[in-house]
C-alpha cells in the first residue's frame, strides 16, 4: 500500500496551501507597495491592468518556482527590471513587504524563510547599482 508524503516531503507550494494561498501572499505584498509613497514613481504612467499583470505574473512566478503546477511566461527578471533603478533601500522595503504580506496570511516560519529565499535568488537581477561618475 503507498504511503502519503510526510509534511517535509510535500513541495514548498503545497506547504503553502497553494495557489490560493500565494495568490493571497502577493496581493497583500502589492497592496502594501502601493500604500507606500516610496513606491508611487513605479505607478506613475502605468494602467489598472498593467498593475495587475504585474501582480498576476509574480503570482505564477512564485507558483512555478515553489513546485505548483503554474507555468511563468514572463520575462527573465533582469529584463524585466532593468533600467527602473530599484536600489537597495527599495529592495529592502520589498522584502519586509513580503514578510509582512507572509505573516499576515499565518505562513508558518519555514515556508516564510524558504518563500523569502526564493525571492532572494533575483536580487542581483532586479537591484541596479548607481553608475560611477
Amino acid at each position: 500500500m503507498p504511503t502519503q508524503p510526510g509534511p517535509s516531503e510535500l513541495s514548498l507550494y503545497k506547504r503553502l496551501g497553494g495557489y490560493d494561498a500565494i495568490a493571497a501572499v502577493i496581493a497583500d505584498m502589492f497592496g502594501l507597495m502601493r500604500a507606500d509613497p516610496r513606491f508611487s514613481r513605479f505607478n506613475q504612467g502605468r494602467s489598472i491592468d498593467s498593475k495587475l499583470r504585474a501582480q498576476q505574473l509574480t503570482v505564477e512566478q512564485m507558483c512555478a518556482l515553489s513546485g505548483g503546477p503554474c507555468v511563468y511566461l514572463g520575462r527573465d527578471m533582469k529584463t524585466s527590471h532593468a533600467g527602473l533603478g530599484i536600489t537597495e533601500q527599495e529592495w529592502d522595503a520589498t522584502m519586509e513587504f513580503t514578510r509582512a504580506a507572509l505573516k499576515r496570511n499565518n505562513i508558518p516560519a519555514r515556508e516564510l524563510q524558504e518563500f523569502l529565499d526564493i525571492f532572494q535568488r533575483y536580487h542581483g537581477d532586479i537591484v541596479e547599482t548607481p553608475s560611477a561618475r
